[in-house]
């Protein structure tokens, strides 16, 4: 597949677009992806997942709709909540799921919404592996590429990378989700779930940026290792 072309505007009709953002203690950095966001996005909504740094009222004043949970129920719970938020919008038509830690990029975004909607796709999941500009690292890159096997083998779908959090989804298919797995086995849950509507869908390969930031969180393995503890024990 090739590489992205040049952002493309999203602004005609972005006003059906809800861009969802699990947030967890993201403080330092929810602003700057959420002004990011609305130079293409109208509607962003945040949900807050139990934060104790003050991410939400951060969030609410870069201009988010914040949902909050009073605890940390995980991401997939948060997605959940987002999900439900979502249906409930007249005129809502897409949701992009996006991350809070900055590694997402808004030209992926927007290219995946306008993919979807040239091609009348149901789905489009973003992969960092069908291009090189993402380096994951060797132990990373590994343990991702076992998870793609184990997801590939329990849903049907033939993916390359089944837990990077940048998707597009047209709300027919999302009201047919219905998250159950609340940490991070979700990103299977999705694929399982959506392979199951038979809705037309595609990958797209999009650019993660692994910053000082995320891997001074500790995110980068450990994450990665929770993806398959969660994927053996559901």
């Amino acid at each position: 597949m090739t590489r992205p072309g040049p952002l493309e505007d999203a602004r005609p009709g972005a006003h059906d677009v809800w861009v969802v953002i699990p947030l967890y203690n993201e403080v330092s950095v929810i602003e700057t992806v959420i002004r990011d966001l609305h130079q293409k996005f109208t509607n962003v909504v945040c949900i807050d997942d139990g934060s104790s740094d003050g991410s939400a009222e951060v969030a609410r004043r870069a201009g988010a709709k914040v949902l909050t949970h009073p605890v940390n129920l995980g991401q997939g719970a948060s997605l959940q909540t987002g999900f439900e938020y979502v249906l409930t919008q007249p005129g809502a038509r897409y949701v992009v799921t996006f991350d809070a830690d900055g590694q997402h990029r808004l030209e992926d975004a927007v290219n995946m919404v306008a993919l979807a909607r040239a091609d009348d796709l149901a789905i489009v999941f973003g992969s960092r592996f069908l291009d090189k500009r993402t380096n994951p690292g060797t132990a990373k890159r590994i343990i991702l590429k076992t998870a793609v096997w184990v997801t590939n083998m329990t849903t049907g779908l033939k993916l390359t990378d089944a837990h990077n959090g940048l998707r597009v989804i047209r709300t027919d298919a999302l009201a047919r989700i219905g998250l159950v797995q609340d940490r991070m086995a979700h990103a299977t849950e999705i694929v399982l779930k959506l392979g199951r509507t038979k809705l037309p869908w595609r990958e797209y390969p999009v650019e993660l940026l692994y910053t000082d930031y995320s891997k001074a969180k500790g995110q980068s393995v450990l994450n990665s290792i929770n993806i398959l503890v969660d994927l053996i024990v559901r």
